[in-house]
């Protein structure tokens, strides 16, 4: 028998199984509830917004999207997404999945995290970011019925304070490689939770550069001219 809830089939596969017991196994209860709802989220935004997906494919990205917190899949200088998108690919491949779906999964791990670019892409990477920006930041909170977030919920709870939890989550996995959270919404994690974090300043990096735009320093002598 298929799990169903709140109307939305969850992947039955022996692929989708496998992937459910992998973070069941690698992630804490907080994130791999928070995962499933992505899922759920992400596919019931789809459904609303009448968009052809592969469910497998989305589950695939919903559930690997935040593998990249976890030390086991972290590099050392990567942003946790790609690290996320990297184990997912891996695990892909395992399967013989093709490399045009593989992308589809990579990317919608890689930019779950970065806005107004997700939705302009395939319904695979733009509903895991939908999925996630409902769960996380509630956003189009009132565009899903109460009962299906009731349903949801009831399903795979969020823990109590589970906001400051994933937050905490967020700063664990990012907290030893600080500079991988330049120019992205994790910069706001670690000033939060970090007394020690300097935030990197974009026009700084520009002014402070080695490049020589004072006239001089091009390659040519002006001292004569």
């Amino acid at each position: 028998m298929s799990e169903i809830i709140a109307g939305i089939t969850i992947p039955d596969s022996q692929m989708a199984r496998a992937a459910t017991q992998l973070v069941r196994d690698t992630e804490p209860d907080l994130l791999y509830n928070h995962s499933r709802r992505v899922f759920l989220f992400g596919a019931l935004a789809g459904e609303r917004k009448q968009l052809k997906y592969d469910a497998e494919l989305l589950y695939i990205g919903a559930m690997f999207h935040d593998m990249g917190l976890i030390e086991r899949y972290s590099s050392a200088h990567d942003r946790f997404e790609v690290d996320g998108a990297n184990a997912a690919r891996d695990f892909l491949r395992g399967y013989g999945i093709g490399e045009n779906e593989i992308e589809q999964v990579w990317d919608s791990i890689a930019l779950h995290t970065t806005p107004g670019i997700p939705q302009h892409k395939k319904p695979v990477v733009a509903l895991v970011t939908a999925g996630v920006e409902m769960d996380v930041l509630g956003l189009a909170f009132d565009e899903f019925t109460a009962d299906q977030r009731h349903r949801v919920v009831t399903a795979h709870p969020r823990e109590v304070n589970f906001k400051e939890g994933i937050i905490d989550a967020f700063a664990q996995g990012t907290i030893r490689k600080p500079l991988t959270t330049f120019r992205n919404v994790k910069a706001d994690v670690l000033a939060l939770k970090d007394p020690a974090y300097k935030r990197l300043n974009f026009c700084s990096i520009i002014l402070g550069n080695a490049w020589n735009d004072s006239g001089h320093g091009h390659g040519h002598d002006h001292s004569r001219c």
